[in-house]
């Protein structure tokens, strides 16, 4: 895949495809001044579209996904180590859409000194492939698929991976592509496509679990480090993009209400299946203010005292970043940040819990004291 400009169609995986309509609800604050400002930690990345870290890793050890199907390894000093710590560009069918999505470690490495990545194979298919790391890098002779989704289309692959607080490894998947979920598969237990997914990595058999249901395109979720709480942000169809608050992460049999719910907005020729009532969004906001949700985390490090506590999201077509924090089960204090990241793809966490912000563009910036 080409650079900027041609990445900028390629992670259309995150727009919705729709006309403007009304805002949906009343426009955030706009913070006096930044609560933080943004480092440039590296550039010259290749349509990179996420970042981990190991959760005992070190200040500023960090590896950045890129979406052709590498994962590449930065020093403190921003330097981009030569040799991919992951490499499945042969096995994988990157551009649009689709490619290497998530990547995570273990929560007990390097004791445990296991890797996770999900990505498109070359059919178009989902695959999560677990790999032993040594010498420094994922080893692929130690690869073992843990997971493999036939995709219908070839948008809408969600991708996030990301360990709970229950020790399992879980996976966001979209419904599938087309629009408006055609074949209803978020809504249908029969089908793992609009589920969050889980699994016990220690079982001798790996068993995947649906434990939430009714989602279009999670594009990043993620567990509060300190509380537990799971926050999902859902790309919208045609009208709202919708940030969601699991309390404590209690995830079972959830329904996020995709595609008989698109944020607020109720399709009543859709039918919600499941007997519980669907989970409201607690944020909310239509096409004035962007097109495409970046789910990112709550603020747990120690370098930027005005963010400690706070959820920090974006969106990817307006690069907006807002932050807002936790009032019971829902939210309060939402404020947009004057700090925007041009083609703003994720959000990431090192070991010690700084926060970084990918730009498809190939840099990677860390938030720092404003």
């Amino acid at each position: 895949m080409r650079a900027a400009g041609a990445a900028v169609t390629a992670l259309v995986l995150l727009a919705g495809c729709g006309e403007d309509e009304p805002p949906t609800t009343d426009a955030p604050p706009r913070a006096p001044r930044a609560a933080y400002s943004l480092d440039v930690v590296a550039r010259g990345l290749q349509t990179p579209v996420g970042l981990a870290a190991p959760r005992r890793g070190r200040p500023g050890e960090v590896y950045v996904v890129e979406q052709t199907g590498r994962v590449r390894a930065l020093e403190r000093s921003g330097r981009i180590r030569p040799r991919p710590f992951l490499d499945v560009r042969g096995q994988t069918r990157a551009g649009g859409e689709q490619g290497l999505l998530g990547f995570a470690f273990h929560p007990d490495y390097p004791r445990d000194p296991r890797a996770f990545a999900h990505y498109t194979d070359r059919r178009g298919d989902t695959r999560v492939v677990q790999y032993r790391v040594r010498d420094g890098a994922a080893d692929p002779a130690s690869a073992r698929e843990l997971l493999r989704v036939e995709q219908p289309y070839e948008n809408h692959n969600g991708g996030q991976l990301a360990f709970g607080p229950d020790g399992r490894l879980y996976l966001g998947l979209g419904d599938g592509g087309s629009a408006f979920d055609p074949q209803d598969r978020s809504q249908d237990p029969g089908s793992r496509l609009g589920k969050l997914l889980a699994v016990d990595v220690h079982a001798p058999r790996p068993r995947w679990e649906a434990v939430a249901y009714g989602l279009r395109n999670p594009w990043r979720f993620s567990f509060d480090r300190a509380t537990g709480d799971l926050w999902v942000g859902d790309v919208g169809q045609d009208s709202q993009e919708e940030l969601n608050l699991v309390p404590g992460g209690r995830a079972g049999g959830r329904n996020f209400g995709w595609p008989a719910r698109e944020g607020t907005k109720r399709f009543e020729d859709r039918e919600l299946r499941g007997e519980r009532d669907p989970v409201e969004p607690v944020v909310t906001y239509g096409r004035e203010r962007g097109c495409s949700i970046v789910g990112g985390h709550v603020y747990r490090g120690r370098a930027v005292p005005a963010l400690r506590g706070r959820y920090v999201y974006g969106d990817f077509c307006s690069g907006r970043i807002w932050t807002l924090r936790r009032a019971g089960d829902g939210v309060a204090d939402v404020r947009e940040e004057p700090a925007p990241v041009p083609q703003l793809a994720s959000f990431g966490e090192d070991g010690p819990g700084e926060l970084y912000a990918v730009s498809l563009t190939g840099v990677v910036y860390r938030l720092a004291p404003a």
